[in-house]
């Protein structure tokens, strides 16, 4: 996967896209030929699939594009992606997502909006759906105030656009500008066509990032991976914690993780964690350790990880959650903490079972 910045030889030409539409042919082969486990699709999409930093690293023509901030990927974008890459690859062309980080409504608004993926984890999940290339664009207050017709102006420049994929609700350019009426209108000038997505609604209602990300401010990463299609995740490397996990027999592998990142509620969860391609099951303390410290203000997220002994400081591990167990609580003694973490392990065994 191409993350880097300004070599020539990573742009996004014709012939690194005939590259890539050979290699998930090639991975998609080895995937069905044997049935079983090397390399299945979301693996060889997601080798495939090139993200870029800036419209100007990329050159391409003849592109189908979607542009929003897709953030977490859900079930409604992913209507909007399975059109967007069916089409482009019925008739061989790239199929590009254009998003932004930071969120743009963060800029626009003056408040801090937690993002449910970042740019990197977005990426990887748009690859997973079969998008060749995606393209994440800095948002600033001088973006916001570039008119739809100049942005678009700029994106058929870079990428030779065909056809634009949008959602229903979709506005872009200064002052919101740049709805589907106008999109359209500036499609006939520029040589584009504009295609609107319906909304995905369940009984719940619209299915939608904020509402996702509401869910998961309370904890309640069942339902919001029901929304999303896939579990809510965190990863980042281990770092050292105060090793009371260590010294009561339960150790911890404690999570480094970005601020600009939505963590889930305080509280007991059931996860599965990734370490080095092995998925183990695991339980999650977010929290602040009350028994011990609490007038601790940042929550640590800590993860226990079931019949695992070995050491993992600074490697990358994923955890996807599953079920919310309990509240965090404060203990009037350790051992009373210590009996209670093992019903909490037995609640994952019997949830997970032994993966």
């Amino acid at each position: 996967m191409c993350r880097g910045r300004g070599s020539q030889a990573c742009l996004a030409t014709k012939e690194s896209f005939l590259y890539f539409r050979i290699n998930r042919v090639v991975a998609t082969l080895r995937s069905t030929s044997s049935g079983s486990v090397a390399y299945t699709g979301a693996e060889a999409i997601t080798t495939s699939m090139q993200h870029y930093r800036s419209l100007e690293e990329v050159h391409l023509q003849k592109s189908w594009l979607s542009i929003g901030v897709f953030d977490g990927a859900h079930r409604g974008h992913q209507e909007i992606i399975r059109k967007l890459t069916a089409g482009a690859h019925a008739n061989d062309a790239p199929a590009v997502v254009l998003t932004f980080d930071p969120h743009p409504a963060s800029i626009l608004s003056g408040r801090e909006i937690k993002c449910l993926t970042l740019p990197d984890e977005r990426a990887d999940l748009l690859g997973q759906l079969g998008v060749d290339v995606v393209i994440t664009e800095r948002f600033t207050s001088e973006l916001s105030s570039v008119t739809a017709y100049d942005f678009m102006s700029r994106v058929m420049r870079q990428i030779g656009l065909q056809r634009l994929l949008i959602g229903y609700d979709f506005a872009l350019g200064k002052g919101r500008e740049g709805n589907a009426k106008r999109l359209m209108e500036i499609g006939l000038e520029l040589g584009y066509i504009v295609e609107v997505v319906p909304a995905l609604s369940d009984e719940s209602g619209v299915i939608s990032s904020t509402e996702i990300r509401k869910l998961i401010e309370l904890g309640n990463v069942a339902e919001a991976a029901r929304l999303l299609a896939h579990p809510y995740s965190l990863h980042g490397p281990v770092i050292h914690g105060d090793g009371r996990g260590k010294r009561i027999n339960v150790p911890t592998a404690n999570l480094a993780y970005s601020h600009a990142k939505m963590i889930p509620a305080k509280g007991i969860y059931a996860c599965w964690a990734t370490v080095q391609g092995e998925r183990y099951p695991a339980a999650i303390n977010i929290g602040v350790n009350p028994t011990f410290t609490p007038d601790k203000q940042i929550p640590n997220v800590e993860t226990y990880i079931l019949d695992f002994h070995r050491d993992i400081y600074e490697q990358d591990v994923r955890r996807d959650f599953v079920a919310r167990l309990r509240d965090e609580l404060k203990f009037d003694s350790v051992d009373a903490l210590v009996e209670q973490i093992w019903k909490d392990v037995a609640q994952v065994r019997e949830l997970l079972g032994d993966g």
